[in-house]
């Protein structure tokens, strides 16, 4: 692997306290249908945007997707970009020029055109939108075309293995976290990232993935989610991925989340 740590999977393993294979059990008796996928989908894209400082509520959206009940567009366009980025993603295979068009989806009203789907040129300090502190200083803009690299190596490498339940769920959030630490884009990476992490696990374990809530896991347990990002460091060039754990371990936990 280029960039993703295997050396931490065992005691990943040891941690867990989710049976990850009852964990999908119990979300394959959601009846798979276009009304379901709209419910679910659209508690994840409003679940991310919140964790990005939107201000649309969720169950305001969940009416407004499945009810068809209007709001102000600047209440629903930046969830409505991400909402359209989940369904190609859905429909595609996973892959870096897809990836790169689910972003230019997800920043239609976001970013410039000129900066969508495009690796950033300046240097990036991530803060957290619910306070505005500075998280950490994200991979130097000279370096982030390679770090994606061998982001993209890795996760090639993975889709072509044949991998364990448990071990999906360990390298989904990896990617997820690795992705956040190089932060790539101007904007829009929190958002991709957890798409991401959610493609990786409906690539490997099927469309049930896409009922996850992942995304209203890590909303309703923000504080968590910040928290255990920061525990690897502040430098991208010292990040300590020996400190992923509580990061890692959040995941198994959204398999059947209701919150």
């Amino acid at each position: 692997m280029e960039i993703i740590e295997e050396a931490y999977l065992s005691n990943y393993k040891n941690q867990l306290q989710v049976n990850c294979n009852e964990a999908l059990k119990s979300v394959g008796e959601i009846e798979l249908s276009p009304k379901t996928f709209t419910f679910y989908t659209s508690v994840a894209v409003i679940a991310s945007s919140r964790i990005e400082g939107e201000q649309m509520e969720l169950d305001s959206y969940v009416k407004h997707k499945v009810q068809h009940i209007d709001y102000l567009p600047e209440l629903v366009e930046k969830t409505n970009d991400l909402y359209l980025a989940y369904l190609f993603a859905k429909d595609n295979t996973l892959s870096e020029a897809n990836f790169i068009h689910t972003h230019q989806l997800l920043t239609k009203h976001l970013l410039p055109e000129k900066d969508r789907g495009v690796y950033r040129k300046n240097e990036m300090l991530v803060m957290e939108h619910k306070t505005g502190r500075i998280q950490f200083e994200a991979a130097p803009f000279a370096i982030v075309t390679t770090e994606m690299d061998k982001l993209w190596m890795d996760i090639n490498n993975l889709l072509l293995q044949n991998l364990s339940v448990e071990e999906v769920f360990y390298y989904a959030s990896f990617i997820h976290l690795v992705f956040v630490c190089i932060h790539p884009f101007n904007d829009g990476n929190g958002r991709a990232a957890r798409l991401l992490e959610k493609w990786f696990l409906a690539q490997k374990l099927g469309e049930i993935a896409w009922y996850f809530q992942s995304e209203k896991y890590y909303y309703h347990n923000v504080n968590s989610y910040y928290k255990n990002l920061n525990r690897l460091g502040v430098f991208y060039e010292q990040l300590d991925y020996g400190k992923a754990d509580a990061f890692l371990l959040m995941l198994p936990n959204a398999i059947n989340y209701e919150g």
